[in-house]
């Protein structure tokens, strides 16, 4: 029996093409309808608990569905083949909270306020944060960082190359957030300190210093995009328990590098610090307000802007 993978998406993240062709199919006859979503090479099934009676049907597959749009962009394909996503109704507005399982078949949990309506629901970032999840093997605990930085970093990201958010936004998010993820006193690695910045944020760093680093390495032709496309093509998802160093290995071939086990093998036990200010100002994006600039003559701007373009393919 396989263990079950949970992801609680918290609001207090503050986290924010390639459209699928979309079938969707209303059945009842249970004391909960159902619904499908039929994407080119997957399925998604909806289920309703809750009182949803209020509840757009519509509405809902349309903000399922441009979830599943920026997910399979990103990585070039849905990460399963059949996924089921049940629709809790609660009080309030928008998404609330999400829950991702991997026990038998992939399973996401979303408690929606009954109130929503189409705005809130494109607001929404919990959706995209839960199926990235859907794109990783499922770890040991204590790497947990691994599978939450993943979403945080990738969601936004996802959603800027499919034109759902802007590039300024999710850059001027990362400024205000990423230092969240930095080490405290007494920390000692991402593998062993297992607080809520840590988890979340930190792990989003790593994955932000991979990206880089590889761009860095391979003057631009790969980053870490390419090597969590080759992890989701070889099988890698929710659904299998891969080790850690295998999985980073995997990602690391693909772009003719070995920064994903380095960096980890940095971060893993041991506090690091990035000099973050340093790093905007080499990525060329400053804050300015509430929003931020450009400077498309910093050493690194190119890979600022290849990191949010969208994919060729």
């Amino acid at each position: 029996m396989r263990a079950i993978r949970c992801s609680i998406a918290l609001l207090i993240l503050f986290a924010t093409g390639c459209a699928p062709a979309v079938m969707s199919a209303e059945r009842s006859g249970t004391a909960s309808a159902t619904s499908e979503i039929r994407l080119a090479d997957a399925t998604i099934e909806l289920s309703y608990t809750g009182d949803a009676a209020s509840l757009d049907r519509n509405e809902l597959r349309e903000w399922i569905t441009a979830s599943a749009s920026a997910v399979q962009s990103y990585y070039g394909r849905f990460p399963v083949k059949r996924l089921r996503i049940r629709i809790e109704a609660g009080e309030g507005r928008g998404a609330q909270s999400g829950t991702t399982y991997a026990y038998n078949g992939a399973l996401i949990r979303v408690g929606v306020g009954r109130y929503s309506d189409s705005a809130d629901l494109k607001r929404d970032w919990i959706m995209t944060h839960e199926m990235v999840h859907l794109a990783m093997p499922d770890f040991a605990q204590r790497h947990a960082w691994l599978e939450e930085g993943l979403a945080t970093y990738v969601e936004p990201i996802a959603r800027v190359q499919v034109g759902q958010l802007t590039e300024k936004k999710i850059w001027r998010d990362m400024l205000q957030d990423m230092p969240k993820g930095l080490p405290a006193a007494g920390d000692q690695g991402l593998d062993n300190t297992h607080t809520w910045g840590r988890t979340y944020w930190g792990g989003a760093l790593f994955y932000l210093l991979a990206d880089v680093r590889i761009r860095e390495r391979t003057g631009n032709r790969a980053g870490l995009q390419d090597a969590l496309r080759a992890i989701v093509a070889n099988g890698g998802n929710v659904e299998v328990s891969w080790d850690v160093r295998r999985t980073l290995a995997m990602g690391d071939r693909a772009t003719g590098t070995n920064v994903l086990i380095e960096l980890y093998d940095e971060m893993r036990a041991t506090p690091v610090s990035p000099d973050l200010e340093q790093l905007w100002q080499r990525l060329g994006v400053k804050r300015i307000g509430d929003s931020v600039e450009w400077d498309d003559n910093a050493p690194l701007a190119g890979i600022r802007k290849t990191i949010t373009a969208p994919p060729a393919n």
